[in-house]
Order: structure tokens, then C-alpha cells, then sequence
């Protein structure tokens, strides 16, 4: 809900892998009224949803177009994540709108989208499909760590890479953040100044999902469902509230870092300073914050990649990380 992520994106395939380059990137907001219907979509009657789908397709497509005519980047492909609405994949089936043929016909290029409804038909997960790109143009890292809307991490154990979602993150913070009448707690500033609420601590580190072995993955749903109504338990203010949802994901996190090496952090979470100081405390690897391009769209820059393999008709999503049968080549393409 930040808004729409769009990166020029240059691969190179060379004798010890890919090589990669970001040329261009930005964040697009979201006019309030198309902000309203994403925000709300998971509630939207069929008739509504589908509307929305080819409404939210139109807008990638026409700002994708304006995008490379302003900087003169002539893709070979738009590789598409799409919004998620609905993620059940243990009911066999997630639903990410922005609908690729729209996107298609207003920027006249060819599109992948729908990345994630092949793997579950595997019996996958459908995510985390990060750990890919984070194998090929990310290897020289102990651990790829996300802190974006969900913590999820990626690292390689004896030859095989392993991925999950470890907790919520920003999806929860952000929303204590706007009943202080902001949109999110910038540095952690809020939350570093109220104080932790044990008894919720302990409740949320109780949580059946931390128990279940990596991998696995988190939805909207379970935030609804679980989450918020632990939250709204107490009265407290919404500082204190933050303060212990920091102290609770890096009690979370912490422990996937203890075996040393480093570990590349992006995401939003990774410009909230005071949370990055509260993972310290309880990791024990060496981490490493990129430049600001690098954090802001190493997703947007893998999903392109992601679209890339897709292209080439070539596996693009790890079984080992989402439980698919197999590795699976991702992806729908519709051409302008």
C-alpha cells in the first residue's frame, strides 16, 4: 500500500552468474480513490474484485509506459507482482490483481504476472519466491533478510536454500502508527519511546505459526484473524503497543541470526533505526544495510528477474522454500 514500485532493470548473464544493474527506479502513490479499493478489495463482491483487477491493470500499465518514455528504457518485458487480496494456499489458491493483458495493452510491452498460482498448484506455498533471486545475484550473503510488510529470510543450509516468512512486521506497525494519526513510525521514534507490555509480549511470542518449521508463510488474513485481535486487547497507547511489537519481531528474527556471517537487510523495516538496534541485541551476524536503491526495490529488481527466468522458460521458484513437488517455472505471460 505504499504505493506502486517500478524499477528499469538490466540483466547479464555471465560465466559466474548473473550480473545485475538497477537504472532507474521510483515509488508511485496511489490516488486515494484507487488506494481505498485496494485497501478494501479483500471485502468487494465478485463483480467489484474483477472490476478492480482490470482498473489496477490499467494503472500499472499507463504508468509503466509514462515511466519508460522518462527514461528512455526500452524493457524487453514488465514483470508484475500485483496486489494480493486473498493468499489461503493450504484451501489451494492465492489471488494477486492487476491483470496482466491490461497491463499489456497501455504500455504496449510484453508482461509476466501471476507468479504465484502455479507453485501452489504444486502444493506449493506460493512464497516466498524472493530466495530465488537471492540465490543468484545475492550468494555472496550469509542471509537475505526482508523487513517489509512481513519479516521473511533466505539463506543456503548444506547446499539447499531455505526460506520463510518468520513474523509480521510493517503490515502491524504501520497500522499501531495510524492511530497516532501518521502512516508510519519513522525511525522508530514512537516506538522507542513507550515502554513494552509483558503480558502481550509473552502472548505473541506464544503463537502456534513461531513454533512451525521455515517453510512457511503469512497472510492478511492471520493478522486480522490473530493479530490485531490480541492487540486490541489492551487499552494501552499506541507507543507502548509499538514498543513491544518491536521487541516481539526482533525476539523472532534475532534467533535466525546466531550462527555469524552477514546478512543483507532491505525492506522499509531497514530505515527504522530503532528497530534495527533491538535486532542486534538479539542476532549475532554482521548486518549490512545497502543503499537506499538497493532497500527500496531489491524485490521490484527480483521480480523482474523472476520474469526474466520466466521468459527463458526456465525453473524460477525453489521447491525446498515454498513445499512445492518441485521447482517450479512461475508465471503467465500476455503480450500487447
Amino acid at each position: 500500500m505504499d504505493g506502486l514500485d517500478i524499477a528499469a532493470c538490466e540483466f547479464r548473464l555471465m560465466d559466474h552468474g548473473w550480473n545485475f544493474s538497477i537504472i532507474a527506479a521510483e515509488t508511485i502513490s496511489y490516488p486515494d480513490d484507487l488506494a481505498a479499493k485496494l485497501d478494501h478489495s479483500y471485502n468487494m463482491d465478485a463483480t467489484g474484485l474483477i472490476q478492480l483487477d482490470r482498473q489496477y491493470g490499467d494503472f500499472i500499465g499507463n504508468k509503466v509506459a509514462n515511466f519508460h518514455k522518462q527514461y528512455d528504457f526500452h524493457p524487453d518485458l514488465v514483470s508484475s507482482h500485483g496486489h494480493t487480496v486473498f493468499h489461503r494456499p493450504s484451501d489451494g489458491y492465492t489471488f494477486q490483481i492487476g491483470h496482466g493483458a491490461n497491463i499489456a495493452a497501455r504500455c504496449g510491452i510484453p508482461v509476466a504476472f501471476d507468479f504465484r498460482s502455479s507453485d501452489v498448484a504444486f502444493g506449493g506455498e506460493g512464497a516466498p519466491l524472493v530466495p530465488f533471486g537471492d540465490h543468484s545475484l545475492f550468494g555472496n550473503f550469509d542471509y537475505c533478510l526482508n523487513l517489509g510488510g512481513f519479516t521473511n529470510i533466505s539463506y543456503e543450509q548444506e547446499g539447499i536454500r531455505k526460506a520463510g516468512d518468520i513474523c509480521p512486521l510493517n503490515i502491524v506497525s504501520n497500522r499501531i502508527a495510524q492511530l497516532l494519526g501518521i502512516s508510519y513510525d519513522h525511525n522508530g521514534e514512537n516506538g522507542k519511546m513507550g515502554q513494552v507490555i509483558h503480558e502481550l509480549l509473552d502472548d505473541l511470542n506464544k503463537l502456534d505459526f513461531y513454533a512451525k518449521p521455515i517453510p512457511k508463510s503469512l497472510g492478511r488474513e492471520y493478522i486480522e484473524e490473530v493479530i490485531w485481535p490480541m492487540l486490541t486487547k489492551y487499552s494501552s497507547s499506541p507507543r507502548n503497543l509499538l514498543r513491544t511489537w518491536y521487541e516481539h519481531a526482533a525476539m523472532q528474527v534475532g534467533p535466525f541470526l546466531k550462527n555469524g556471517g552477514k546478512v543483507l537487510v532491505t525492506g522499509g523495516g531497514a530505515f527504522n533505526q530503532y528497530f534495527i538496534e533491538r535486532l542486534i541485541v538479539y542476532a549475532n551476524s554482521e548486518i549490512v544495510v545497502p543503499d537506499a536503491n538497493l532497500v527500496n526495490y531489491k524485490e521490484a529488481l527480483i521480480f523482474a528477474f523472476l520474469g526474466l527466468l520466466r521468459l527463458r522458460e526456465e525453473p524460477n521458484c525453489f521447491g525446498s522454500v515454498t513445499r512445492a513437488s518441485k521447482n517450479v517455472t512461475c508465471g503467465m505471460i500476455c503480450l500487447p
